[in-house]
């Protein structure tokens, strides 16, 4: 049990969900090739999921003093696992994880897409042994390495198959995944600022400069607060263009998605402890799946018109 916590398996189990509702509800109802058998994608979700572990892992071992303070229950590191077997533990599920990206790259004859898999986990490496320190930065890059989930199933699964005559068919499929991937981005970077605001004295007695620090807890709050406005506003916009149609899809979004980040763009603004900024992360989270669930929604609803 205290190795799930270190590898945070509630997280794991959202991005294998992910990726597998992608290829086996949305990609399996366009009538499409697609580049990987069903067992080569397995490994493809393993891959990303073994990489993303040992993020987390690589990242409890460099944050064991602030967790000490900011989360004292949850620490592993240091207590259940020894810093070395933590060392050892990353390596073996980064080193796992990039070995079978190496075997993905070559299985669908784009080796040079491997490079993927590296600069994925020496991102999260960088992030949690620097970048996580620099103001706003550590929090667009791991905002971008979780919504670069999204998009590299396209580049796995659909590019290798494109061909003259469903160049179009692909492209929109593609932009699909990008709305995807802009949507996961937002949501990931207003909860890695809400978890630094909730962070706050921790990260601060170990010298970090995360926005809340930098301006201050209350001037970070009503950044937030203006910030989650543009999500908000692109889903209204996004359902009003492209979804009208689609009355599920539509009742689904509002009830699901945009009423819940409404209610947190109200409580954000309102927000002074730690316990409600804690709340207000896992809202986000919510926010996320219940987004990523649209596209089984959207599936559903255009078999149903057909």
């Amino acid at each position: 049990m205290k190795f799930l916590k270190l590898i945070r398996y509630q997280n794991l189990l959202l991005l294998a969900f992910m990726q597998l509702i992608f290829r086996y509800v949305f990609f399996q109802s366009q009538d499409i090739p697609l580049a990987l058998a069903d067992w080569q994608y397995g490994l493809f979700v393993l891959s990303t999921v073994l990489i993303a572990a040992g993020g987390y892992v690589i990242n409890n071992i460099f944050d064991q003093h602030t967790d000490t303070i900011n989360k004292p229950n949850t620490v592993v590191i240091g207590k259940s696992i020894s810093e070395t077997q933590g060392y050892n533990i990353y390596i073996a599920l980064t080193a796992t994880g990039v070995s079978i990206g190496f075997y993905l790259s070559n299985v669908i004859a784009k080796p040079g897409f491997a490079t993927i898999f590296i600069l994925i986990a020496a991102t999260l490496y960088l992030y949690a042994t620097s970048l996580k320190q620099m103001m706003l930065i550590g929090n667009i890059m791991v905002a971008l390495l979780l919504s670069f989930s999204v998009v590299i199933i396209g580049i796995f699964d659909l590019f290798p198959t494109i061909h003259e005559g469903n160049q179009q068919q692909m492209a929109n499929l593609f932009s699909i995944l990008l709305d995807y991937t802009i949507f996961a981005f937002m949501i990931n970077l207003l909860r890695e600022i809400v978890k630094d605001i909730e962070d706050v004295d921790g990260d601060y007695n170990m010298g970090m400069n995360t926005l809340p620090i930098a301006i201050g807890k209350s001037r970070a709050t009503k950044i937030v607060f203006v910030l989650s406005f543009i999500p908000l506003l692109l889903i209204l916009h996004y359902i009003y263009n492209y979804l009208f149609g689609l009355l599920f899809v539509t009742l689904y979004l509002l009830f699901f998605v945009v009423a819940p980040l409404l209610y947190f763009t109200i409580k954000i603004g309102a927000a002074t402890s730690k316990k409600e900024f804690h709340n207000l992360s896992l809202l986000l989270k919510w926010i996320l799946l219940f987004g990523i669930l649209s596209i089984v929604v959207i599936s559903i609803n255009m078999n149903y018109n057909a």
